[in-house]
């Protein structure tokens, strides 16, 4: 393990390495870039072909907690860390049909979805509108799922018809992707009747301009409910918050052998600084996630074969600040949140794969030979379709062999990427013959590797530098 001298050079590396990361495309000035699902069906891209990686973040009571300058300070700073993607809750999940904004104005005149509240839309407004001109992509819940569930007094499937279409017609121009669902799952025909006239609505708002995905309860799937569903255009999932090891590649690894073929993601993965199985009350509510728990859900839902990935913060989702009430034993106030290593190390991860042609990506178990395959060692590989590269994670340091002529090359070149700190740490190259063991530089917690095998013909850069 690095010592301490050896950590803070490590994260002046990171913070070197995050302020030349390339935002992702779009202006306030040009037109809004469009998302579609890329030829193939498993990832996404822009409307231009280039691709798109996800790389979200929760931060569900945005519209509704923050003020403005407090907006821009929360995008700036995800923008420069090399998020894609912001999932905010237009009607918010703490209280947010009565408690106002910080500008004194509620969503909704008289809780009624067919009457939205212009001045408290002219903040979401202003939000998706810096967001567009950072280079983000806003992942737009219309409703927390508490406000749709039959009873609850709020949406059917009359009114979420007219407010999906409010909605639609509203942000057609803008970077948006739809997310219905909000942490809940369908019970009843009711249920389904509400969600699919909200994406009925949407669709005929937007024109069909904007993706759509379905955020369920944890641990649960939004295949299980709607995978067959014209308007759903790519699957999510919720792998949430129960335990350390929770293998959520397992969920990305269910949603890649169904037809149709759709890609998938992890939207809700363990947060950094959340209580460990809070639900489950087999944890005491001061051991919680760090920026090692949040890195091993990534790396094993993309090497899964996810197309993407979202990281949460047990603070930042519900932007807790002293003098609110804590959700779940926040008590790091949302702003000091922002750069916590978690969140620097997602950026991190965008390098990596953009260092490649990362939608060449296909999980490749057949590739490790011999590898830990179960518990929180479990080794994942993902191979380029033309062999070109792979990516394999092993989450404690154990070592692996592999089956090498997966790579068509001659010749191989194999490098260590810390996923800590972005280094890339070249290792060896030769001659492709045989079965190869690798051992990486440390293991135990927290001592996590990627091993990166190039065609040494194919002069791909270092891994984590830009092609």
């Amino acid at each position: 393990m690095r010592d301490a001298t050896g950590a803070k050079a490590g994260w002046l590396v990171v913070a070197a390495l995050l302020i030349s990361l390339p935002a992702p495309v779009g202006r306030a000035s040009d037109v809004s870039p469009r998302l579609r699902v890329a030829d193939g069906g498993r990832y996404l891209e822009y409307d231009d072909g280039k691709p798109f990686f996800y790389l979200g973040d929760t931060a569900w009571e945005l519209f509704h907690r923050l003020n403005r300058e407090e907006a821009d300070r929360y995008l700036a700073n995800r923008a420069a860390k090399g998020f894609t993607v912001i999932q905010a809750v237009v009607l918010a999940q703490l209280n947010g049909l009565t408690d106002p904004n910080p500008y004194g104005d509620v969503p909704l005149v008289d809780k009624d979805p067919t009457r939205p509240n212009e001045a408290y839309f002219e903040h979401v407004d202003y939000i998706v509108n810096k967001a567009n001109e950072v280079g983000l992509v806003v992942g737009m819940l219309p409703t927390w799922g508490s406000y749709w569930k039959a009873g609850s007094g709020t949406f059917n499937a009359e009114n979420a018809k007219v407010y999906g279409r409010f909605l639609g017609r509203r942000y057609k121009d803008k970077s948006i992707i739809w997310i219905l669902g909000g942490d809940e799952n369908i019970r009843n025909d009711t249920e389904r009747a509400t969600i699919e006239a909200m994406a009925t609505g949407l669709r005929e708002g937007d024109g069909g301009g904007h993706l759509i995905t379905y955020h369920p309860r944890g641990p649960g799937l939004s295949s299980d409910y709607f995978r067959r569903a014209g308007w759903l255009d790519f699957n999510m999932f919720q792998s949430s918050h129960a335990a350390r090891d929770h293998d959520n590649g397992l969920f990305t690894e269910h949603d890649y052998l169904l037809e149709p073929v759709k890609p998938t993601l992890d939207g809700e993965p363990r947060y950094e600084m959340l209580s460990v199985g809070f639900y489950n009350a087999n944890e005491a509510r001061n051991v919680r996630f760090d920026a090692y728990d949040v890195r091993q859900a990534a790396y094993w839902s993309l090497l899964a074969g996810a197309c993407g990935h979202t990281y949460g913060h047990s603070s930042i989702w519900q932007m807790w600040q002293p003098g609110r009430a804590p959700v779940l034993w926040a008590n790091v106030p949302w702003f000091e949140s922002l750069d916590h290593p978690g969140a620097f190390q997602m950026g991190l991860i965008r390098r990596l794969f953009e260092s490649r042609q990362f939608r060449k990506l296909r999980p490749a178990p057949s590739i490790l030979v011999d590898a830990p395959d179960t518990g929180g060692a479990k080794v994942r590989a993902a191979l380029a379709s033309d062999g070109s590269f792979a990516f394999i994670y092993s989450p404690r340091g154990e070592p692996f062999m592999v089956r090498m002529n997966a790579i068509r090359a001659a010749r191989v070149k194999a490098t260590w990427f810390d996923p800590r700190y972005g280094i890339a740490e070249p290792l060896h190259t030769g001659d492709n013959v045989g079965f190869q063991t690798f051992v990486p530089p440390t293991s135990g917690r927290g001592c996590d590797w990627v091993l990166v095998l190039d065609d040494e013909a194919a002069k791909f850069p270092p891994p984590g530098q830009s092609e």
